[in-house]
């Protein structure tokens, strides 16, 4: 068996002998009465944009699923494989999560393949390019509309954002508890270089910093 990553086993010894020392009673917690997060994140699977780190969760606060260029699809029984679909049915239904964000960032590598104009660099494989064509509806939408060059792709990730959370009101599960006030949706979107968040507004349709009430980081 070859041996494990060097960087992967230093990281376990770190967490070993640090958090989870620390966080002992809390693990021990989660694993006698279960996870009840309360909050789902839908991300991306960028190795830069970490749910976990952005909002510094604790174990057991968020129920996170990541996929490439963080996209919801519509709701299909088709009888197939839908992971995505799957982990949102899971956390509606048997965790009972209160919140469901879709959580986009800058630089997506998804997000710009799908504003290529040759279809190849959505081709590398059997997957990726049929996945990215759940973009197809957001990039309609960004042709529609009248952006500056340089932020066409800052602005169709936002948009994808938008679209996604429109997928997720096609699940009935969903759509029911959230017209029943037991779910929220929202839209959040990451800078990676600034380490800037933006949210959803609902008033005005599109995103707007978060102002950081600086009492909380007394």
């Amino acid at each position: 068996m070859k041996s494990m990553p060097q960087s992967l086993l230093e990281g376990y010894v770190s967490f070993k002998y640090g958090r989870l020392r620390t966080e002992r009673a809390r693990y021990h917690d989660l694993a006698a009465r279960g996870q009840k997060p309360e909050t789902m994140i839908i991300g991306c699977c960028d190795s830069r944009a970490a749910p976990e780190t952005i909002f510094d969760a604790i174990p057991g606060e968020l129920f996170v699923v990541r996929n490439v260029a963080n996209l919801v699809p519509p709701y299909e029984p088709d009888n197939e494989y839908h992971s995505t679909s799957a982990a949102l049915e899971f956390a509606v239904q048997a965790l009972k999560v209160k919140n469901i964000v879709v959580l986009g960032h800058a630089r997506c590598g998804g997000i710009a393949a799908s504003l290529q104009d040759s279809p190849e660099p959505l081709s590398p494989g059997d997957f990726i390019g049929k996945w990215i064509s759940l973009t197809e509806n957001a990039r309609k939408d960004l042709e529609g509309r009248d952006v500056p060059a340089d932020k066409r792709i800052e602005t169709m990730e936002m948009i994808s954002i938008q679209h996604s959370i429109q997928n997720l009101r096609s699940f009935p599960c969903i759509r029911i508890q959230e017209e029943r006030g037991k779910i929220e949706l929202h839209g959040a979107y990451f800078d990676i270089e600034s380490g800037a968040l933006s949210w959803l507004d609902r008033e005005t349709g599109w995103f707007r910093p978060v102002e950081v009430d600086l009492k909380l980081v007394e």
